[in-house]
């Protein structure tokens, strides 16, 4: 039986609610990390986002936790080179992945994050899921193929999140959510919902930040 990987409805009341209240309190940069044995203590739940280089994940981090400058975003592809953890509530972590997928990145700085985000993604207890970012204008790319890949290979569910939503119109985002639910039916770990998000607009964030809020 092939999975359809709907769009994620929006949360009922009570959901919503305790979406809200998980990002309505303090939310702080926690540290920058290069190599595993700089993580923080694995004593919280967390959640990851992975994406391509400029899909928007700093942007989504921020529109999330309504903080606009917390997660830095750049017009420079790549910028992020660090696994960066930031507190959401008392007992939940966020976490920005390296972009990946940036061709002028030195080879061996690729090859650094690469490593590192396999260790990462095989290593850590305590994460429940992965929101791999997919804009909502090019589709899915080899590179995220790739990525999806290595979540599968590492037994950890992921999500898709389709972002920049606003930046397309209605007719061409239903062609690129087919192709995206195309190259999503390849991977044993997507979970069968896509979440379709516009951090300008703030289409998606109160279900995404439910989803996050009610996992355990």
């Amino acid at each position: 039986m092939q999975i359809q990987f709907n769009i994620a409805e929006e949360p009922d009341a009570q959901t919503a609610e305790k979406g809200r209240l998980l990002f309505a309190g303090e939310t702080e940069f926690v540290k920058g990390v290069v190599a595993m044995d700089g993580l923080p203590p694995a004593d919280r739940l967390e959640v990851c986002f992975a994406g391509r280089s400029n899909v928007g994940k700093s942007t989504l981090i921020n529109a999330l936790t309504g903080m606009k400058a917390l997660a830095r975003a750049s017009n420079t592809p790549g910028r992020t080179q660090e696994i960066n953890y930031f507190t959401a509530g008392d007992d939940h972590y966020l976490v920005d992945l390296p972009g990946y997928g940036y061709a002028n990145a030195p080879l061996p700085v690729v090859e650094k994050w690469q490593r590192l985000l396999k260790q990462y993604l095989s290593g850590r207890q305590t994460l429940r899921r992965a929101f791999v970012l997919i804009d909502a204008r090019h589709g899915v790319k080899k590179v995220d193929d790739e990525i999806m890949s290595l979540l599968d290979s590492s037994a950890v569910t992921f999500q898709c999140v389709l972002t920049k939503a606003d930046k397309v119109k209605e007719a061409e985002r239903a062609k690129i959510l087919d192709q995206v639910r195309a190259a999503l039916a390849k991977h044993p770990a997507a979970y069968p919902e896509i979440v379709v998000t516009s951090s300008e607009k703030g289409w998606g964030i109160p279900t995404l930040r439910a989803i996050i809020s009610t996992l355990t």
